[in-house]
């Protein structure tokens, strides 16, 4: 058991430890709840009325921490917190509190600034109204910028540093990594360059780090920490959260009837990796078993942050007001700088990109929070930036469907907070239901192979001078493949960067021939890897052999790749056995308590459509949307969103009504791809809590991630293209707000 001590001071005797036999707590709902237990006490000789005693199971787990009386009678009533499905916590408020050591024999310090609170630091197990655990998250995606661990660690006071690696496309990355070797698959970024240099200042400082860097290896992540720790001379406690590698189910699903989510297509035969998407649950639950470091394969990326301040604030499965409150501070945060300025509409009003913050968030155990960002760092933290990071990578704003509940975004507030060195937010309004029975699981099949060149080109006409390059390349390799009794391309995708393919039909349209420079992107598909390294071998001879001005190939002769398409599907809770693991041994399979939750995992009602908008003024006037909004997009598979915020509450209902889906379709029609005849490819969502919309634009990533041939895979411009669009016949709306 832990040493401990009083809120008031350290024990100037040792304090003695006897066993008695107590009934648990009353309020205690566990299955042993009618058993005696057996627990140690300890007695203070300078606090004689408060003893303090170990609620332990028959098996010798403890459950909890509890306060009794003078001469063992009842102490303060305690409140019931779940530890998880293998026990409970009596906590109660006290007047000589105890700090819950949970790292080892040592005395912990009272927390640095009273209005934050930590279950490691406070002076009671249950935290005070108002107190505050903070968060920062110092990556986005593997392969993010190492500067962002100095500038939290050391000027941010935090409680958890957080760290997010994973996508669908770094999966699949990482599970052709762990074929070629069984101790490669996590992200060897978060060991050498997040973790090394500063695990003495972690341990010193007490900052807990939770991090998905585990990928499809998580044991072999920890075991690379744990020799860091062991050369830095610090003991710490890593855990491991392993379960959501489903590849040992392969043969059991490929005659289940299951389909893609989207699609529809039936379950793949040649599947490469498969993954469920886990909760925050048990990322607290081995910060209860006392991890200093957790570590995770997949699990949706809000949850390294819901996970800790279940930990911290004891919240229960059915506050799902508070659980989609905690989903909602990891969902703006866990793409680092992207909510402190990063990508931002008014790119020109973020200074000092090369020292932008990283994002801080303040919780309060009531689910508010403050989001902010260090002291004296670049980056710009308003309405603006947290409201395009509200909408990035969204689906439904009003069923934001998460392991651990389904969230309501749709009336979120954001309010600027004056007075903070870099912009602060507060946010508000995030509402909650209860999750889904399933899993949502990113499963990744082998569909042929692909490569890419990328060859600039200058001079007179070089638009028409690429084009004629790549045309070239694909006729003279297809005169091969015949000789050599290959099959065609799957699929090719020209585009000269500079031309504005992208654009399509709103391309501007320029003079005198057209740009100077260009640059040629020439991607292709074959099902046979061999015909794919005959294409590449074949770029280089246009050097010589057709336009002038192609002066080299991007990153040398293009590399051959598999394509790994997704495949998302619902697999059910109950089937899936998660484990943890804390320094190297197996301590506790986490078993997920299925009572609250819905049968339904995804509605397919359309959204509400506003009505109120007929009467508006109409007027002479044409504004481009960026002078009236701001935007960002993200993907999700083959999907992308685009997320459209009034820059003031007036120009709402003229977005509305202007920005319709039909009007979405037919701007992005030449990206969109129809699989059946009058499908409708966009949907629109809308969010009055931050006046914004949200659409949904289904088949628009040309297959999305490393499955496309595009050059914008993930849809990250689309917003930017959108910017461009006029709303029309309208009054002087600027005069509106001046």
């Amino acid at each position: 058991m832990p040493l401990l001590g009083t809120s008031c001071q350290k024990p100037s005797q040792p304090f003695s430890i006897s066993w008695a036999e107590r009934e648990p707590p009353s309020s205690c709902h566990s299955p042993q709840q009618n058993q005696v237990y057996k627990s140690p006490s300890l007695r203070f000789p300078n606090h004689p009325t408060c003893t303090l005693y170990d609620h332990s199971n028959p098996s010798g787990r403890s459950s909890g921490l509890g306060w009794a009386g003078p001469r063992g009678g009842p102490g303060p009533q305690p409140r019931a917190v779940p530890l998880g499905p293998r026990g409970w916590r009596a906590a109660a408020t006290m007047s000589c509190g105890v700090l819950l050591g949970l790292r080892g024999p040592r005395l912990l310090r009272a927390a640095a600034r009273p209005p934050r609170w930590s279950r490691r630091r406070s002076t009671g197990c249950e935290p005070p109204a108002g107190a505050a655990v903070r968060i920062g998250c110092a990556s986005g995606f593997w392969g993010d910028t190492s500067a962002a661990v100095p500038q939290l660690l050391y000027g941010g006071k935090l409680d958890f540093l957080v760290f997010d690696y994973l996508s669908e496309v770094t999966m699949s990355l990482l599970a052709a990594a762990k074929a070629q070797s069984p101790v490669l698959g996590y992200t060897p970024d978060f060991v050498s360059a997040a973790m090394a240099p500063y695990m003495k200042d972690i341990h010193r400082k007490g900052v807990r780090v939770i991090s998905n860097a585990g990928g499809v290896n998580p044991l072999a992540c920890a075991a690379a920490l744990q020799e860091v720790a062991k050369k830095a001379d610090v003991d710490l406690k890593i855990a491991v959260v392993t379960g959501d590698d489903l590849m040992s189910e392969k043969e059991n699903l490929k005659g289940a009837g299951i389909t893609d989510i989207e699609s529809g297509k039936q379950f793949p035969d040649s599947i490469h990796s498969m993954n469920a998407y886990l909760g925050a649950r048990p990322i607290s639950r081995a910060l209860d078993l006392g991890a200093d470091i957790v570590v995770t394969g997949r699990c949706v990326d809000s949850g390294i942050v819901l996970g800790p301040l279940i930990h911290s604030f004891g919240w229960n499965r059915d506050e799902f007001d508070l659980l989609a409150a905690g989903s909602l501070a990891g969902h703006l945060i866990e793409c680092g700088a992207q909510c402190t300025g990063g990508i931002f509409t008014d790119w020109h009003a973020v200074p000092d990109w090369h020292s932008i913050g990283f994002p801080i968030v303040e919780c309060s155990s009531e689910g508010d929070f403050i989001l902010s960002k260090p002291p004296d760092t670049g980056g710009l933290i308003s309405f603006g930036t947290v409201a395009e990071q509200l909408v990035y990578e969204l689906g439904d704003p009003q069923r934001y469907l998460l392991p651990d509940v389904t969230c309501d975004f749709s009336k979120v507030s954001i309010t600027e907070i004056p007075g903070f060195d870099g912009g602060a937010v507060k946010v508000h309004g995030a509402k909650g239901s209860p999750p889904s029975a399933f899993y949502k699981v990113n499963a990744t099949y082998l569909d042929g192979f692909r490569a890419t060149a990328v060859c600039p080109v200058g001079g007179p006409k070089a638009v028409q001078k690429g084009k004629r390059t790549a045309e070239g390349i694909l006729q003279r390799t297809r005169l091969i493949f015949r000789q050599l009794g290959y099959e065609d391309y799957s699929a090719v995708n020209i585009q000269v960067l500079g031309s504005e393919d992208t654009y399509g039909p709103h391309a501007r349209r320029s003079i005198d021939g057209g740009p100077r420079e260009a640059v040629i992107w020439l991607a292709v598909r074959h099902k046979q890897k061999e015909a794919v390294e005959i294409f590449s071998r074949e770029v280089a001879p246009a050097g010589t052999g057709m336009a002038p001005g192609l002066t080299g190939i991007v990153g040398g002769r293009p590399r051959v790749s598999p394509v790994l398409k997704p495949f998302f599907f619902y697999y059910p809770k109950s089937n899936v056995q998660v484990s943890l693991f804390l320094n190297g041994q197996h301590v506790e399979t986490f078993e997920e308590d299925l009572t609250f939750t819905s049968d339904e995992v995804a509605s397919f009602d359309p959204p509400e459509i506003s009505t109120e908008l007929k009467d508006l003024p109409s007027g002479p006037h044409t504004y481009r949307l960026e002078d009236l909004a701001y935007t960002r997009s993200g993907d999700k598979g083959n999907s992308a969103n685009i997320g459209v915020i009034a820059r003031h509450p007036l120009y709402y209902p003229y977005l509305k009504k202007t920005l319709t889906a039909q009007a979405l379709e037919n701007y992005f029609q030449h990206l969109l791809e129809q699989e059946k005849p009058e499908q409708e490819l966009v949907t629109r969502y809308e969010l009055p809590g931050i006046h914004g919309l949200n659409f949904v634009l289904k088949n628009s990533l040309g297959g999305g991630g490393i499955a496309s041939l595009r050059s914008d895979p993930q849809g990250k411009a689309l917003g930017q293209m959108l910017l461009d669009f006029q709303i029309k016949n309208v009054p002087d709306l600027k005069s509106l707000i001046e």
